[in-house]
């Protein structure tokens, strides 16, 4: 390695050519003074500059700088750092935590040529969040040479963001391709970060949904539910092979939908997945609902229950606005499935406590349902009431009782609600 070319041929602290000293005064201890050369601190400080234009170096030849306890030994290496030409400045940083401090101290003192070199340095290397925080402190102190530091963190232009959200939503929907197992922690991060962008805090959602993003949304979406329909077709040869591998890709399928069913419903487009997972409901349910499966598949009944309950939540509280034929249809599909199969996980999970679904989970389940059966005309209603109360002894959940008493009350007020009808006039349909 070539040494190291020193500034006017001068050295640092060095007796027998300085013509000054230098001491960065602490309070309370003995200083400690820098035998340094007044041509190199005025090339290369203002503060000294203006200092030696103001002072007779021959009469005194001692610079007494106040300095913070902490910050001594990034102000000695900042006075070190003039007596070196600029790429060896950069070199000798080991830390962005050395060049933070000695940016702060040359910013302090005017030291142009070391300044930029700081921040050439610390605008090259990675940055921790405490590092982060420091930069942005000492940011104020250096002008216009703060742009080209900062510029990794100025808010990102709509267009670049926007363009990273959807490549995560392919990746995170698996929209190119199948995703290989050793990238699974990766599609998770995707999924994650997707969620924390479309996250209203205390600032702004970092992604607006524009018609492009929902477009990308909605073709994730087909891509999971088709990557799901497809895995249910090939479930039964896979199971023969290995029935734990076989429903663990299952699983993970369904976990996907779960993940995208969370997104929609944040970003107001419920309706796409209730009316996605409706289109694949009986092909579903033939396939899990198969005697072959009687005795397996738990944990994949339990999980279809919490995506259901996604819907039943989001058409029964009113999020998503569905004709009523469409709600009867939906709730008729999936009510005897969730009452057989909660039956069962409740008694399996006496010997696995692994298969016991979330209790909160449940509740909201069973409200959604309620609230559901409610809305329907008064005859669906007393239809579905009439196949749960056959059933109540055998099936316990859900609970329609609520229900069950609204519809009574309805009942029993309607002729004198409505038999007055529109003006007065009597209303032919309602009869007693």
């Amino acid at each position: 390695m070539e040494p190291v070319k020193l500034v006017e041929g001068y050295k640092f602290d060095d007796h027998t050519t300085s013509d000054v000293r230098v001491c960065f005064k602490l309070i309370d201890e003995q200083p400690e003074w820098f035998s340094c050369h007044s041509s190199v601190l005025s090339q290369n400080s203002k503060y000294f500059a203006d200092w030696l234009g103001q002072n007779d170096v021959r009469s005194n030849n001692c610079i007494e700088v106040e300095c913070p306890r902490v910050e001594y030994d990034h102000y000695v290496k900042m006075l070190k750092s003039m007596y070196l030409p600029k790429e060896s400045v950069i070199d000798s940083f080991d830390s962005v935590k050395s060049a933070v401090g000695v940016l702060r101290a040359s910013s302090s003192l005017g030291c142009e040529l070391v300044t930029k070199s700081c921040i050439e340095y610390i605008e090259a290397a990675s940055w921790d969040e405490k590092e982060e925080e420091e930069i942005l402190e000492v940011a104020p102190t250096l002008g216009s040479e703060a742009v080209s530091l900062l510029a990794r963190l100025q808010a990102p232009s709509a267009d670049a963001v926007k363009n990273v959200f959807i490549s995560a939503i392919r990746f995170a929907t698996c929209m190119e391709t199948p995703v290989p197992p050793f990238l699974d922690d990766l599609k998770t991060s995707a999924q994650e970060q997707i969620d924390f962008m479309i996250h209203e805090d205390d600032d702004t959602a970092l992604v607006t949904m524009d018609e492009d993003v929902k477009s990308v949304v909605q073709e994730g979406l087909r891509k999971l539910l088709s990557a799901f329909r497809t895995g249910l077709d090939l479930l039964s040869t896979e199971f023969d092979q290995s029935p734990d591998q076989a429903e663990q890709k299952i699983l993970c399928s369904l976990a996907d939908i779960d993940w995208i069913a969370n997104l929609l419903a944040k970003i107001e487009m419920m309706h796409d997945f209730v009316s996605g997972w409706s289109e694949i409901s009986d092909h579903v349910l033939s396939v899990v609902q198969d005697k072959k499966y009687s005795s397996g598949l738990w944990a994949t009944k339990a999980k279809l229950i919490e995506v259901t309950g996604k819907a039943l939540d989001a058409v029964g509280y009113g999020s998503v606005v569905l004709p009523s034929s469409f709600r009867v249809r939906f709730l008729k599909t999936w009510l005897p499935y969730i009452q057989i199969t909660k039956r069962l996980l409740d008694e399996n999970s006496k010997d696995e406590i692994s298969l016991q679904m979330d209790s909160d989970s449940c509740q909201n389940i069973e409200s959604a349902i309620v609230s559901m059966v409610l809305a329907l005309p008064s005859d669906d209603q007393a239809d579905i009431l009439s196949e749960w109360m056959k059933k109540a002894e055998q099936f316990r959940y859900p609970d329609l009782t609520e229900a069950f008493e609204v519809w009574c009350y309805r009942s029993k007020t309607a002729k004198r609600r409505l038999v007055g009808g529109v003006n007065g006039a009597s209303n032919p349909t309602v009869s007693w």
